[in-house]
């Protein structure tokens, strides 16, 4: 079954309009007889807006959106879906499955999840629309792209300017690059204490002396597998490279939700966990004799993506926000929410003992870190970002839809109070495009090529950037600190995936384009520090 008729109601008013009339107008722009009786009320500025609207896809693939909606965050999203797209006398829970089964069997076509899909795909005859709340969420999401826009324009300019006053010479290749043959072996270890078994990647090159340590976290559903790249990349240029499994947010527990053993995507516990593990595996790497003369782990930086981000963070000092979690978590702000990744950092709140000591995970040991796609906004806020004391490399991605740039890079960035930081857009990048191949036994999903982007691209400015941070920053090599600014991201950046970098930003010019989130930072702080 399809539906054939949207009945859309405005008060008291109430329409009927045929699919097909709308699918005739947003692949053709044909007005036919059927929607020409309502073309009249639409102002001549909105109609490409309309067209736009009904057929721009979501970057989700089927697999994916089946997954997401089992979960409680799903669920919630349909929840507030369902107050808008309905069918006609039937329960909240029916309209919920039938809106589930639309936005699956959408996210399969083709042309992927847009909203003329998901009207055809809609299992009943007829979808009625709350037209006054859809053009409120309508608004809202312009609002959320419009201003990731200007965001990340104005970020471009600062960086264009930031690179005219540097001289670049030859910055086009990085200095002495040793290429050195690498030894790689998989650790079992378990800690007892918290029974984590934790299967760990190990890179070790052949260096005359004990090599500085990079740890990378990868992201959630992932395993150590998909950053071989860059654990290559490091290792072959003098860095061991740890990488560690995390249970209960890995490629397992993804397969798990996927088998319906779960329906979490994963646990609050994570938020603690995840961090505990790295502790733990340099404490093992310390004590174990074989690795004496091999690692140096007193110099150790950190590499992580997505939740790896979060995870990053959290070594290098920045607090979970508990004050923060409970301002932001709340069901009116939530249900007003486009930012994704809000629902999985407000599962934080589950977390026990919830004082500021109990989940201090800073770490001595971690002399940098690079932060691709984290989550920051609600689960550090501001209080939590600036107590960030070593210098930090964000990445961002301007069509991230899982961690929106603007929210969960942009504007975190400028919290960050210590001067050695740097913010990088990669300009059409996603959420998944720094990711890597995973190894063929781990059954992780396959992601659509529209969903990653220019992956090869994304793989080469990780490994250019992430080889001065920790040369200069871990294994302390001042002679890359030349290649750590905007003229260097400049010469990376090719047209099929773009590439800035900025030191500082200036909140005059950032005021307009932040606009309440700036207003509220600066009632929270009198000072706002974004150099």
């Amino acid at each position: 079954m399809a539906a054939e008729q949207i009945y859309a109601s405005y008060s008291p008013l109430e329409i009927s309009i045929p699919i097909s009339a709308l699918e005739s107008y947003a692949k053709h722009g044909i007005i036919n007889a059927d929607l020409a009786g309502y073309y009249q009320y639409i102002p001549t500025n909105k109609l490409p807006e309309l067209r736009r609207i009904l057929i721009q896809p979501l970057k989700i693939s089927p697999a994916v959106a089946s997954q997401f909606l089992d979960t409680q965050q799903g669920e919630f999203i349909l929840r507030r879906l369902v107050e808008l797209i309905k069918t006609k006398s039937h329960s909240q829970k029916s309209a919920s499955q039938a809106l589930r089964t639309a936005l699956i069997a959408a996210a399969a076509e083709p042309e992927g999840l847009n909203l003329l899909n998901l009207f055809r795909k809609y299992p009943q005859n007829s979808i009625s629309i709350d037209v006054p709340s859809s053009l409120k969420v309508a608004d809202e999401l312009e609002k959320m792209i419009s201003e990731t826009e200007k965001a990340i324009t104005a970020l471009t300019q600062a960086s264009k300017l930031e690179a005219a006053e540097i001289s670049t010479g030859n910055l086009s290749n990085l200095p002495n690059l040793p290429n050195l043959p690498i030894q790689k072996q998989t650790l079992k270890l378990f800690d007892s204490i918290r029974n984590r078994h934790l299967s760990t990647d190990i890179y070790i090159p052949n260096t005359q002396n004990p090599a500085s340590v990079i740890v990378i976290s990868h992201g959630l559903g992932l395993d150590s597998s998909n950053f071989r790249y860059l654990a290559n990349y490091l290792a072959t240029n003098g860095f061991a490279v740890v990488i560690p499994n995390h249970p209960g947010s890995d490629a397992k527990q993804l397969q798990s939700l996927i088998n319906g053993n779960s329906n979490q995507v994963t646990q609050p516990n994570e938020f603690k966990d995840r961090p505990l593990d790295i502790k733990y595996i340099l404490d093992q790497l310390e004590s174990d004799s074989q690795f004496q003369h091999q690692l140096n782990l007193q110099q150790v930086g950190i590499f992580g993506q997505s939740l790896g981000g979060y995870t990053a963070l959290a070594l290098a000092g920045a607090k979970i926000n508990f004050q923060q979690l409970q301002a932001d978590c709340n069901y009116e702000k939530l249900r007003n929410t486009w930012n994704m990744s809000l629902l999985l950092q407000c599962r934080a709140l589950e977390l026990p003992n919830q004082s500021e000591e109990q989940y201090n995970f800073q770490d001595p040991r971690i002399k940098a870190v690079i932060a691709v796609n984290p989550i920051t906004s609600s689960i550090f806020g501001q209080a939590g970002l600036s107590q960030i004391r070593t210098p930090i490399m964000i990445i961002g991605s301007s069509e991230d839809t899982v961690a929106p740039a603007l929210y969960e890079q942009i504007l975190p960035f400028s919290w960050i109070t210590y001067p050695q930081k740097y913010l990088v857009m990669l300009l059409g990048a996603t959420h998944f495009s720094t990711i890597g191949n995973s190894n063929p036994g781990s059954k992780q999903m396959e992601l659509p090529t529209n969903m990653i982007g220019d992956a090869s691209q994304a793989h080469h400015y990780m490994n250019a950037l992430s080889l001065p941070f920790f040369q200069t920053y871990v294994a302390k090599k001042p002679e890359y600190l030349p290649y750590l600014n905007a003229a260097y991201a400049q010469s990376l950046s090719s047209q099929s995936l773009g590439l800035n970098l900025v030191q500082s930003l200036d909140h005059i010019k950032l005021a307009p384009v932040l606009g309440n989130h700036l207003q509220e930072t600066n009632r929270a702080k009198k000072n706002f520090p974004i150099a």
